[in-house]
């Protein structure tokens, strides 16, 4: 009998009852609604994502790590389990659980108003009203404290000025969590987009994330009421502990997307003969194979470690950089190594290894560059700080 790739270690045996039924419901919903279209929106560029956004609310996947306003207060590790099956069908339907959810929506559930959370997080959590996260501008992404946004006090109101870059779903968000800097240091606001002056428009020529939704959006003389701040934000850590959130998704999506490559090069070795005899009885390919195997395995040990970690709540912000830094880094040479495999095949989008390849090209970078994760990691260990 052939082990399979999650067989290989028994790591199901470390899932609870619970935890397997779920991945099972978003695998089949993967497999039934994602996987047969996929292709199709990666190559034009184009998703639905406000039809998926509704679909994937009534599975109770939005924001489903969140306690109440409609969310179902789930564990960190089922969260992450989510994500990783999204991300084997594409990085980009992970993307829109995560930013819906761990950014948009925990911003606002941790520091939004009662008013706030009740005003918006329902209906998101539905996938009725769509979120986007706005900390990321032209100039200033892995040094965000530099951000040129600005929130001005006008009687009771605020004024937003700036722009944002590379966020998903701006062009076709209800609300933007958009992070500036006033005069008494970074603040943050819920900002309906239909309010005058927010304009967006989406980024196209992408060869990455095709399937998902990247735009930029500017703010002429925004004019918010202060009710639309988030109080509970004080400084870099409001916008730092949303992103720690998506990191930690991002531990698990990358693992799927890296199981998925797998999974279909197994299958394609097995089948294409090469001098006679299946590409799979060579010794290269075998040692390929093994390798990349033991790789995901410590891959996938290592997101369920982190996730228990943050289900007893003393997970670290250098423990999720550790495992963002080797699980995308991992899965990005396993997609690689794949399309070797693959031969010419391997490049063509009948087959999903170079899809997950370019995808993981921008997960390698978004949520925080290697070279910040390997800065945090070092810091943790010598004291030091190397950012400047």
């Amino acid at each position: 009998m052939t082990t399979t790739i999650e067989s290989l270690l028994d790591l199901d045996s470390l899932l609870t009852p619970e935890d397997l039924e779920l991945r099972t419901m978003v695998r089949q919903f993967g497999e039934q609604r994602l996987r047969p279209n996929v292709t199709e929106w990666f190559e034009a560029g184009e998703v639905p994502v406000r039809d998926l956004a509704v679909e994937i609310g009534k599975l109770g996947l939005l924001g489903m790590h969140l306690e109440g306003y409609g969310c179902s207060g789930s564990s960190a590790t089922a969260y992450g389990l989510v994500c990783e099956e999204l991300e084997a069908v594409d990085s980009g339907l992970r993307s829109l659980v995560s930013v819906q959810g761990s950014l948009a929506m925990f911003a606002i559930h941790r520091w939004g108003s009662e008013e706030q959370r009740e005003q918006w997080l329902p209906g998101m959590a539905a996938g009725e009203v769509i979120g986007c996260f706005g900390l990321t501008e032209p100039d200033f992404g892995s040094n965000p404290g530099g951000m040129r946004t600005t929130a001005r006090r006008d009687g009771s109101d605020w004024i937003l000025n700036g722009s944002k870059m590379w966020i998903t779903n701006a062009s076709i968000a209800d609300v933007a969590i958009v992070w500036a800097r006033a005069e008494e240091g970074v603040v943050g606001f819920a900002v309906p987009t239909t309010t005058p002056g927010f304009s967006a428009r989406e980024m196209t020529h992408k060869m990455s994330l095709r399937a998902s939704v990247t735009a930029e959006f500017s703010l002429d003389d925004v004019r918010v009421p202060d009710d639309a701040k988030l109080p509970g934000a004080r400084g870099l850590s409001g916008p730092l502990a949303c992103l720690n959130e998506a990191r930690f998704g991002i531990v698990f999506g990358s693992v799927g997307a890296a199981r998925d490559c797998l999974e279909a090069t197994l299958d394609y070795v097995g089948t294409r003969e090469v001098f006679d005899k299946p590409l799979s009885g060579y010794q290269l390919t075998q040692a390929k194979i093994a390798d990349m195997a033991v790789e995901l395995a410590k891959a996938q040990l290592l997101a369920l470690h982190l996730g228990r970690l943050k289900d007893q709540g003393t997970i670290k912000p250098e423990q999720v950089s550790v495992g963002k830094l080797n699980n995308v880094r991992e899965a990005i040479k396993i997609a690689r190594q794949c399309r070797t495999l693959l031969g010419a095949n391997g490049i063509t989008l009948e087959y999903p290894v170079i899809r997950h390849a370019n995808n993981l090209e921008s997960v390698l970078t978004y949520e925080g560059t290697s070279e910040v994760h390997q800065l945090v990691i070092g810091e943790a260990l010598t004291g030091v700080s190397a950012f400047r």
